[in-house]
């Protein structure tokens, strides 16, 4: 399993791709950027992802970066986890949900 996509949280609504992108970039070559955008209101969320070209450069990146200031806030940086299940609706928080 690869780890050199990062989540960064805590983002100012104020901070771009290119911007992320820079901030990065002193840590090596950066993949792919991506601002996470509410669905409804276009707004940002204040989390993305950004994807290094290696583990060793994501964890480079993770120790500098955070803590760090970008637009006024300080990141939350780590690496990335996937995603545990399907979001979508359905069963409420926390509950069961039975089929039948």
């Amino acid at each position: 399993m690869e780890n050199n996509k990062l989540y960064v949280g805590n983002m100012s609504w104020n901070t771009d791709e290119a911007g992320l992108r820079a901030a990065f970039e002193a840590f090596g070559s950066v993949q792919e950027v991506a601002i996470i955008t509410d669905r409804d209101t276009g707004r940002p969320r204040g989390f993305g992802f950004v994807t290094m070209s290696s583990d060793a450069e994501a964890s480079e990146a993770v120790a500098a970066m955070d803590g760090q200031q970008l637009d006024g806030r300080a990141l939350r940086v780590n690496i990335a986890e996937a995603r545990k299940g399907g979001g979508g609706g359905g069963g409420g928080r926390g509950g069961r949900r039975e089929r039948w």
